[in-house]
């Protein structure tokens, strides 16, 4: 069970994860070893997953972000391991969501450019055996940044 504290603990670190436990010791009126416990704690059950830097795409030269919906023409279990495979091995999709409705999946990807949006889709989505459609939307613009979750 989460107390009052440790949420608190959760949101700071996803607001900086770079804390220590001095620093999130004054923020939550604790001592640096309760502070440092606490987030190690956390760290065990599993409430907290890993620790990542968040990178700017447009620095690394990825202008295009799009989110593509597909949809398989079979459904058996093989055909589905086949494709979260490839969708494994593609460092341009950087996740994805099995779905409810007209598609399966969703996918978040980021290109360089439309042409390399364009050659994931006919040439690596759509040839795989078990995919009959996909359709993609082309994000104009980000307004609201991946955000913490809510503790």
């Amino acid at each position: 069970m989460l107390d009052e504290i440790d949420k608190r603990l959760l949101a700071v670190l996803q607001k900086n994860a770079h804390l220590t436990a001095q620093e999130l010791s004054e923020l939550l009126n604790l001592s640096a070893s309760q502070a440092g416990r606490r987030r190690q704690r956390l760290e065990a059950e599993g409430y907290i997953v890993n620790y990542a830097a968040r990178l700017d795409p447009k620095r690394l030269g990825l202008s295009v972000q799009a989110f593509v919906q597909v949809q398989l023409g079979t459904h058996g279990p093989d055909q589905a391991k086949g494709f979260a495979r490839l969708v494994g091995l593609r460092p341009e999709i950087i996740s994805a969501w099995t779905l409810t409705g007209d598609a399966d999946y969703l996918l978040r990807v980021y290109c360089t450019d439309l042409t390399a949006l364009n050659a994931l889709i006919h040439e690596v989505l759509l040839p795989h055996p078990a995919v009959s459609r996909v359709q993609s939307q082309i994000v104009m613009d980000q307004f609201k940044q991946d955000a913490p979750l809510p503790t």
